[in-house]
């Protein structure tokens, strides 16, 4: 009778297990050369440095909120890691991930975490411009890999304007926006 028990509690102890060892983890990997600056003064020194922003997304999560052509996810804190120049910037709080799939034009995968820069919180966002049609609709249910990967990202040359770009602000610092050009893979 207890044997019976226990393998009972093992069966239902297996059952609720199961489904967690079965969800999978997305990396995506965007790093390259940032510069040149479309904005700001650069206080960090990023121009002509190699950034990388990773992103590490369970897929069992549901977006935050949905439209036609987007997805936001909310990430736990610690999911984005920022490098800029050899220096990890640590993350705080939870960070956002967006997924946008456009009619035409590029597709873009933007990530956005609050890091700490000498004792001060800022902002960090990476917008990866990738190839039209990379982003699958699937993304408004659960995330999902775009495809092909990798992909070569190629810099803008207007903050806030096509190709790939990373903002930063620091209060008493201010806002820079930088072109990147490199690579984004998952």
């Amino acid at each position: 009778m207890q044997l019976r028990r226990r393998g009972l509690i093992a069966a239902l102890l297996l059952l609720g297990i199961c489904p967690l060892l079965g969800a999978a983890n997305i990396t995506y990997t965007i790093t390259g050369t940032l510069g040149p600056i479309l904005s700001g003064s650069d206080p960090l020194g990023a121009n002509g440095e190699t950034g990388t922003v990773t992103a590490v997304v369970s897929q069992s999560l549901h977006p935050t909120s949905t439209t036609a052509t987007s997805a936001t996810y909310t990430l736990p804190q610690g999911a984005i890691s920022v490098i800029i120049g050899g220096t990890t910037y640590g993350t705080q709080g939870p960070a956002t991930l967006i997924y946008n799939f456009p009619a035409s034009g590029p597709a873009t995968l933007v990530c956005s975490a609050k890091v700490s820069v000498d004792g001060l919180t800022g902002t960090v966002t990476l917008t990866a411009s990738l190839a039209h049609g990379s982003i699958p609709s699937s993304v408004t249910s659960h995330p999902a890999k775009f495809k092909p990967s990798p992909q070569t990202l190629k810099a803008a040359t207007k903050a806030g304007g096509a190709g790939s770009q990373v903002k930063y602000s620091v209060p008493l610092l201010g806002t820079t926006v930088l072109g990147l050009a490199g690579t984004a893979s998952n």
